[in-house]
């Protein structure tokens, strides 16, 4: 079998072909795991993702990351350019950004854009780019 021969993702061309917040477009896929983008601004929702970790790099804002721990308390992160937060599956979880967040995500194929939740805001169809 032939290989494809790789090419490189600007990841800022990437950036610049879409305006939608909270709509992660698949940039590349890897051993059935996905590289997201995604342009976030404001609160987004409160969910979880049973079966899959979800990663985190912040490549633009700031993102603080609310979290639920097994008890309820509410616990919170911030994340800066550069950083990455990794959720671990099943934590309860609700991203919220400052306007001009951008983010790439490396998540499982498989995982739902807000786990079992189905909201106004669930992208059921993810855009590739």
């Amino acid at each position: 079998m032939a290989h494809p021969i790789p090419t490189t993702i600007n990841i800022d061309d990437k950036l610049a072909q879409f305006t939608s917040t909270w709509t992660p477009h698949i940039i590349a896929e890897l051993n059935g795991q996905q590289v997201k983008l995604a342009k976030v601004e404001g609160e987004f929702t409160w969910h979880d993702h049973a079966d899959e970790d979800e990663l985190f790099l912040v490549l633009t804002g700031r993102l603080t990351m609310q979290m639920r721990d097994d008890a309820g308390e509410l616990h919170e992160q911030i994340v800066e350019p550069g950083e990455i937060i990794v959720i671990p599956r099943g934590l309860q979880h609700n991203p919220i950004a400052t306007p001009g967040t951008s983010v790439l995500l490396f998540e499982p194929s498989a995982t739902k854009h807000t786990g079992e939740k189905m909201l106004e805001r669930t992208v059921v169809d993810q855009p590739r780019i």
